[in-house]
């Protein structure tokens, strides 16, 4: 493998693009035949999937200049494989498309969470090197120094606020445009700040908080109009505890977009009969709202609310770009970075276990809730 990447790099570029496109369909195909004729029942087939099964991780380990006694046992490998999945209840090939499709994810998914989860879940409870076990110590730093006290605090803040906030606003937002002439114009407008990511809408919001000192020309928006106003010049980020406030605000304008989107699609699948029955029945604009669509997009809704309140819980770029944790700002995403970096890897993990247990309830609750709309239909 080494030696075809060193004589594709010899190549120009007018060659290597052909050839990495071309490399490129071809397993894309193979993956595309294998998914057709994998399933299939016949001696044909049959055949096709043993050559598959032992042939293809014995061509693999070969390329790769693995030893011969790992070729010989992936051929193994595969065989087992291929008895597997004859003897599988769901048909001939059944069990191989499983494997076949189910192992990269799976591999990702104890590769990039569950070992490091269980890592860091392990850390939590060393010193600031991980090298020596220190109990409850890192726990009880961050529940008894003033510090940790305010992070904490500050990440509540933002679960309480922005779901809520961003919620009603996209609901709003969303209630009011509905079947409006120009309806996808008004939602583009709510929904570009998506767009952005969260590092851009922070810098963008950092020019609007921008202060200079009074009788110099403001270059910030918000302190621009103060000024208008004959008022003086605010540091917006300096002001406590209001600043946590205004940095809650970059990501209302963000996730408003959001909401509005999902919830706009579900007051569209409320049913018309039900609508006209409620006016039928007398029922003003904000009656039919309470007692019809709300209760119509109420899954909807818990969705929102949940994915916004993780995304607060979570919420890093916001604080790190704005005031890097300064002026009592820090949240537990930003101060697992903060401590990292101050070398106190035990007092990181800490905070990191911290965050995986307020966002896990979040996740089962709306797990919960969408299983139990699955078996409602």
């Amino acid at each position: 493998m080494s030696a075809f990447f060193q004589w594709l790099s010899n190549l120009t570029p007018l060659l290597q693009i052909p050839i990495i496109i071309g490399v490129f369909v071809v397993v894309v195909g193979l993956i595309l035949f294998l998914v057709e004729i994998a399933p299939r029942r016949g001696r044909v087939y049959t055949f096709i999937r043993l050559a598959v099964c032992v042939a293809a991780p014995a061509l693999v380990l070969l390329v790769l200049e693995s030893w011969i006694e790992a070729v010989i046992a992936a051929a193994v490998l595969g065989l087992l494989f291929f008895f597997l999945d004859m003897r599988s209840k769901e048909g001939a090939g059944s069990l191989f498309v499983l494997v076949a499709f189910l192992a990269p994810a799976l591999l990702l998914v104890v590769v990039g969470l569950i070992i490091p989860a269980i890592q860091t879940t392990g850390q939590a409870f060393m010193n600031r090197n991980t090298t020596e076990f220190v109990g409850l110590e890192n726990f009880a730093w961050i529940f008894t120094q003033p510090q940790g006290i305010r992070v904490v605090a500050n990440t509540i803040v933002w679960v309480v606020i922005a779901p809520v906030v961003s919620t009603i606003a996209g609901l709003a937002y969303a209630y009011f445009i509905d079947k409006t002439r120009g309806e996808k114009y008004y939602k583009i407008l709510v929904f570009l700040p998506m767009a952005i990511s969260f590092v851009g809408a922070s810098i963008i919001w950092r020019f609007v908080y921008t202060a200079r000192p009074a009788g110099q020309e403001q270059i910030g928006l918000a302190n621009q109009v103060i000024v208008w106003l004959g008022g003086e010049p605010l540091n917006f980020l300096a002001v406590q505890p209001w600043n946590t406030l205004f940095l809650i605000v970059v990501l209302i304008w963000v996730q408003t977009g959001f909401a509005m989107v999902i919830l706009s699609a579900a007051i569209k699948g409320v049913p018309t009969e039900q609508i006209e029955a409620a006016q039928l029945d007398g029922t003003n604009g904000w009656q039919r709202f309470i007692n019809v669509i709300v209760p119509g997009i109420r899954g909807s809704l818990i969705v929102v609310l949940t994915t916004i309140s993780i995304a607060s819980l979570k919420v890093f770029d916001i604080v790190r770009t704005m005031t890097a944790g300064a002026n009592n700002t820090s949240v537990i995403a930003n101060e697992m970075y903060t401590q990292l970096r101050s070398f106190e890897g035990g007092r990181s993990a800490a905070f990191a276990v911290v965050l995986f247990v307020l966002v896990l309830p979040l996740v089962i609750y709306n797990a919960r809730q969408l299983k139990k709309q699955r078996e409602i239909r």
